[in-house]
């Protein structure tokens, strides 16, 4: 397991060698900060705590800020189990840790479209959209009338929809840049630009 926490640029396109246009995202990946071990003997498992971002000293709260020690805070901090590149307390990662991998999986958090009905939440069909027509993006019968007279839990109904963790496997790394600290990887990733992403080797595909 390798990771770093990066941040969503956009998507663009690049084309190969053939002439064969293929999209891609582009992660930027500013030097992760290992500011915490996790080690079998004292917590039970071993893991590397990395911290990335920009972060604003004023107004942190104290167990945050307790966190980095003599370092400067950062604004995301995120844990890797059983991390296997060897690093030390206080050593940089840059996009370059990712030199050698083929495949990736991101982590990020989906864009919130708000409260929505059953028709874009969940893809039914509804009624006719005809004139006169009383059941059009309705969610129709919901539960029964003598029994149980309830509706179930679990039921397809309407609701906040968005904004929840969600991770793409398997992406192809295209190309690595470690003058500008960015990776292209094919196909798009979960959340909207400038958020926070968890970048890991790939669990399912090696090579």
């Amino acid at each position: 397991m390798i990771g770093l926490i990066g941040k969503k640029v956009g998507m663009t396109q690049v084309f190969d060698d053939r002439g064969v246009v293929t999209p891609v995202t582009v992660i930027q990946i500013e030097p992760n900060l290992v500011v915490r071990e996790r080690s079998p003997e004292a917590d039970g498992y071993a893991a590397k705590v990395l911290a990335a971002g920009r972060v604003k000293e004023k107004g942190l709260a104290k167990p945050f800020r307790g966190q980095f020690g003599e370092f400067s805070p950062r604004a995301r901090m995120v844990e890797f189990r059983d991390f296997h590149h060897q690093c030390e307390i206080g050593d940089e990662l840059t996009v370059d840790l990712f030199a050698e991998t083929a495949f990736v999986d991101v982590t990020g958090i989906s864009k919130g479209k708000g409260y929505q009905g059953v028709v874009k939440r969940h893809n039914f069909s509804g009624g006719r959209a005809t004139h006169g027509s009383k059941f059009k993006r309705e969610a129709g019968s919901t539960g029964m009338a003598a029994w149980p007279s309830k509706v179930h839990k679990g039921s397809k109904m309407p609701g906040r929809m968005g904004h929840e963790r969600r991770t793409v496997q398997n992406l192809r790394v295209l190309k690595v840049d470690g003058e500008k600290q960015i990776l292209l990887v094919k196909g798009s990733v979960p959340g909207p630009q400038n958020s926070t992403l968890i970048v890991s080797g790939a669990k399912k595909k090696d090579g």
